[in-house]
């Protein structure tokens, strides 16, 4: 049976999401904890976005197939749901391998359910929404979130960034803003891309970008995040961002902006009878039209 998990991480001491020999991920310390409590070797999870080292998340989602005995077996002697059980257990052989203070994980799984049928945690989502946090003066630096915020060390004009930002919203080749992997296509419809400086809450004072899309290739979102930087301290004027994605060339020269300011904020869903469509249609390689290809 496929079992959807919804989790959050602090990013810092991870090497990305993706599993690597020898290396610390959220991958494989996931995994590691699902094969503990399961008792299942070989478990593959299927995650919603594969995040780069030092980025965080509030709120990923990932499946994994279990064979439907281990799963009847997880509560145990108990009358406990076995969502809610592997939820609980999950939570302490996390806790044990973490490497923050004693008891407290930094990968953290929130829920736990059955998937509904057609469900795949990559290729069902239609979106993905990321932040991007910049403080640019000492006022706002809060040494508690450094690990999540850059400190950026000139003033940024918010506004600029704002307008430059608008000139990329839309289905394009965001080749110039991404690192392309062979066989894969870096057309992406970047639905929304806003520039604020945050007037209240924990954020008050900072910089925030806020980008969806419904997906994302490597290194797309700390790309835009760079390129909107550039144009917000004065090194490049507010055209700049749409010149250099018209060029679709990984020479337009877009800086890739530090990995700890950007945190997954939330993946979305269609209904459930929706979910095996949107897999399919996402599995499909797309293509722009000539007339389509510039913003």
């Amino acid at each position: 049976m496929r079992v959807r998990l919804d989790l959050a991480y602090d990013g810092t001491a991870f090497s990305g999401w993706a599993a690597q020999p020898a290396l610390r991920t959220v991958e494989g310390e996931l995994t590691a904890a699902l094969t503990t409590v399961l008792r299942v070797p070989g478990l593959r999870l299927t995650v919603a976005g594969r995040t780069d080292a030092g980025v965080h998340a509030h709120h990923q989602v990932a499946h994994v197939d279990v064979p439907a005995e281990a799963w009847a077996a997880v509560p145990g002697r108990t009358d406990r749901d076995p969502a809610d059980a592997l939820r609980t257990r999950l939570a302490g052989v996390l806790a044990r391998s973490a490497s923050g203070p004693r008891g407290a994980s930094d990968v953290v799984v929130h829920g736990v359910r059955p998937a509904p049928p057609g469900f795949d945690a990559r290729f069902s989502a239609t979106w993905r929404r990321y932040a991007y946090r910049v403080s640019d003066s000492v006022a706002t630096r809060d040494p508690v979130r450094r690990g999540a915020v850059l400190w950026h060390p000139r003033a940024l004009d918010g506004a600029a960034m704002g307008r430059a930002a608008a000139g990329l919203v839309g289905e394009h080749d965001f080749l110039s803003f991404c690192r392309p992997r062979e066989g894969a296509t870096t057309i992406r419809t970047l639905e929304s891309l806003a520039v604020e400086r945050a007037d209240a809450g924990p954020d008050a004072g900072l910089v925030v970008l806020t980008v969806r899309a419904d997906a994302f290739c490597h290194s797309m979102v700390r790309s835009l995040a760079g390129a909107l930087l550039a144009v917000g301290e004065g090194r490049r004027p507010v055209t700049w961002p749409a010149e250099a994605l018209a060029l679709r060339s990984r020479t337009a020269g877009v800086d890739v902006a530090p990995a700890h300011g950007l945190t997954l904020e939330g993946v979305g869903y269609p209904a459930d009878e929706l979910l095996s469509e949107r897999a399919r249609a996402a599995r499909r390689v797309r293509t722009l039209d000539e007339d389509e290809a510039s913003p």
